[in-house]
């Protein structure tokens, strides 16, 4: 979304009409991740593909008598002038870093070398040529003379991998950031910013692979006052990640614990009001209202391009938990009430209760004639002697390995290894002892 603002900048100052300034509109909507670079190579080849799809957009729209856009310009062609000039601007800088870099290797001086990377990588990635700026940035590991260059070149990659939804190089370039030692500088305000940066990163990619638990502790580790990394995401991004995730993996004591009574997190929830108060109804059990408020968010999350993914699964365990919660601390419940402070009918409550059932999230029978929940009523008598005969086995178990164990080293059975330089192939003699010797059960 960052990047398809800035293009539709371009897009109206250089080719566009009422329809660009529509989806400009729709694409406001979407908080600023970060900074934006500067108007030129970035947009241009993602301006040429965005072109005609708007072009084939407005005609489609100036046809069709269900319009609904509210007013529908052509679109003008695309400045060839400024796309070329663009180019060799491009290219022209692209030639100037790639010789400096020549100069600095024949040199041999580690410090320039690494910067030429840098700047040979940040080219690359104004271009939108992810590819080869990751592989720029990596090879200036080669020449970091100090672990705050090591860790800044960590930084570049994660944020490429980003860019590039590498997700595994993303959780392997933390690590390595994280276990490269601190500087002899001693700045913790640095080493603030640099830890909440991978926090962010780390929390980034087990969202993407739907490890949401994780991602939960990391971004509730995230300093408030050091949550400056504007290329991924803000500190309005983090409290809404750390909230749903942890909302739909958290238990009541870790939500109380590591979310609603943490100074830190805290104050990312000032800034969501709403996700503040959805936290609130939760835990006190609230559920018709912090559903009702959860889907009133809900269409703003569909247009975050890293939580847009999940929201449906996330959503379905934020309500699976709620259920849970909600039928534990009875022996039975009348589904009636229940589905009443669930804003749902009773027949789509019990198709939910029955799903969590059958997947052992809740210990229940249904009683669809009485419309009844009943909690399964566990024999705790059956249940311990259960336990006491599983011991029993495992007991019996271990003391005839240790009367077996015994009986070879009484008898002085062993395995000899040969020497290296007489045998091969890892020939093995035994030497056993005498059979009259040997216990037998």
């Amino acid at each position: 979304m960052w990047l398809l603002r800035g293009i539709l900048v371009d897009f109206k100052e250089h080719g566009g009409g009422a329809v660009a300034h529509l989806v400009g509109q729709l694409a406001t909507i979407q908080e600023v991740r970060g900074s934006i670079p500067s108007p030129g190579q970035i947009r241009l080849s993602l301006l040429l593909c965005v072109h005609p799809a708007l072009n084939r957009a407005a005609r489609t729209g100036t046809n069709s008598s269900s319009n609904n856009l509210p007013d529908v310009a052509p679109v003008t062609a695309v400045d060839t002038q400024w796309v070329e000039v663009t180019s060799k601007k491009a290219a022209l800088k692209l030639e100037k870093l790639d010789t400096d870099l020549k100069s600095y290797k024949s040199n041999s001086i580690k410090e320039s070398v690494r910067r030429g990377h840098d700047d040979l990588g940040d080219h690359y990635l104004d271009c939108g040529d992810l590819s080869n700026a990751l592989k720029c940035y990596s090879r200036a590991r080669d020449y970091c003379t100090s672990p705050k260059r090591v860790v800044n070149m960590c930084l570049n990659v994660i944020k490429v991998s980003v860019y590039l939804q590498n997700w595994s190089h993303v959780q392997s370039y933390v690590n390595k950031a994280e276990v490269t030692p601190e500087s002899s500088d001693n700045n913790k305000e640095a080493n603030q910013s640099i830890s909440s940066r991978l926090k962010c990163a780390a929390g980034l990619a087990d969202l993407a692979t739907r490890k949401y638990k994780s991602a939960a502790k990391y971004f509730l580790q995230v300093n408030f006052d050091y949550c400056d990394f504007p290329e991924l995401l803000s500190p309005s991004n983090v409290a809404v990640y750390g909230a749903l995730c942890a909302l739909a993996t958290f238990d009541r004591k870790e939500l109380q614990t590591n979310v609603i009574s943490s100074s830190s997190f805290k104050q990312f929830l000032e800034l969501e009001p709403q996700l503040r108060d959805i936290m609130s109804k939760f835990y006190d059990s609230k559920y018709a209202s912090c559903l009702k408020l959860l889907s009133e968010i809900r269409d703003n999350l569909l247009l975050d391009m890293y939580v847009a993914p999940h929201v449906n699964t996330l959503y379905t365990q934020i309500r699976n938990r709620a259920l849970c919660q909600y039928f534990s601390p009875y022996l039975s419940a009348d589904m009636r009430k229940m589905a009443e402070a669930f804003n749902t009918t009773v027949g789509a409550l019990e198709d939910e209760l029955m799903q969590l059932i059958l997947d052992g999230h809740i210990k229940a029978r249904i009683d669809s004639h009485n419309k009844i929940l009943y909690a399964k009523d566990a024999d705790q008598r059956s249940t311990t002697f259960e336990k006491a005969i599983l011991m029993g086995k495992d007991y019996q178990r271990r003391t005839k390995a240790l009367i077996l164990r015994s009986a070879v080293i009484k008898c002085q059975i062993h395995v000899k290894s040969p020497p290296r330089e007489g045998l091969q192939g890892g020939e093995m003699s035994i030497a056993p002892a005498s059979a009259s010797s040997i216990v037998r059960n």
